[in-house]
């Protein structure tokens, strides 16, 4: 006896929804630096603490890093990316704020220029996040241009920087970007299948959701733009923008740490057999 169509239909929609559930299940995996940081700004903005809240969520940092660290849960050279993470989000703080682009309302010991030493952990979470996903997710890339991109991810990161004295680059760079990926996709596996998807798509993804985690971070009170001291409101949308491009200098320099790794495909040729939308099995060549 034959399987009717809506059988067969059942059986793919059953398919693609525990294909679903496993893509979730491995991104809140991925994501668990980042959870437990916004846990400890929740739980700061309600809970009254010995210490000022800035200081306590340098604490949090710290341990959530030293914990993940210690169970294994991020590999030493991890813990070495959050920290170079860190350190360059940390600059960009000092300068925005000091441009006035936003503010820390609170108090805290633990601070430079009026930016708390905290706030770099915001960006080791991004760094935390892609290190994790690539190894969970048994990331690939083909059609990379490394040093192109390197260039461009540095004018990104530096961009962040000069468009207060000389012109924003930024949609110049974007569209540098977009070309510069023009053929790159990123390959990825959900359980037993192998799939891809453009790296620009996978780059604007991330920025939305980064923006979507800079909506929750402004509204527990972490920091806070100009038009937000009186009542919150959403992020701007262009910002989604900004942390695509910011995004694109974290993916190279874990790009960089994967290729010499061993595990970094920068050549079609090289790729392992993936699966495309339709289902037909093919190798990347």
């Amino acid at each position: 006896m034959t399987a009717s169509p809506q059988t067969g239909v059942r059986a793919r929609v059953s398919e693609e929804l525990v294909l679903l559930r496993r893509f979730i299940v491995t991104q809140l995996q991925s994501l668990v630096f980042a959870i437990l940081l916004f846990a400890a700004m929740a739980v700061t903005d309600v809970v009254e603490l010995p210490i000022a809240r800035y200081d306590a969520l340098l604490v949090a940092g710290i341990a959530i890093t030293l914990g993940l660290w210690w169970s294994g849960y991020e590999t030493a050279r991890e813990v070495g990316v959050i920290a170079a993470f860190h350190l360059l989000g940390l600059a960009l703080e000092v300068f925005k704020v000091a441009q006035g682009s936003w503010t820390y309302p609170d108090e805290g010991v633990t601070m430079v220029a009026g930016v708390p030493l905290y706030s770099g952990f915001m960006y080791a979470a991004v760094g935390s996040y892609l290190c994790q996903a690539w190894r969970r997710f048994d990331l690939r890339i083909t059609g990379y241009r490394s040093v192109l991109m390197a260039i461009l991810a540095v004018a990104a990161y530096l961009n962040f920087f000069t468009h207060h004295w000389i012109w924003d680059l930024r949609w110049v760079i974007a569209l540098a970007f977009v070309a510069a990926m023009w053929g790159t996709h990123v390959h990825y596996s959900i359980g037993p299948r192998r799939l891809r998807m453009p790296l620009a798509i996978a780059f604007v993804l991330i920025g939305f959701f980064l923006w979507a985690a800079e909506n929750m971070g402004t509204f527990l009170g972490a920091w806070q733009y100009p038009d937000q001291a009186d009542l919150w409101r959403a992020v701007h949308m262009g910002k989604l923008g900004s942390w695509a491009l910011l995004v694109t200098l974290s993916f190279v320099i874990i790009a960089s740490l994967k290729q010499y790794e061993g595990t970094f495909y920068g050549h079609p040729g090289d790729a392992p057999t993936v699966e495309r939308a339709d289902g037909d099995d093919h190798a990347d060549r």
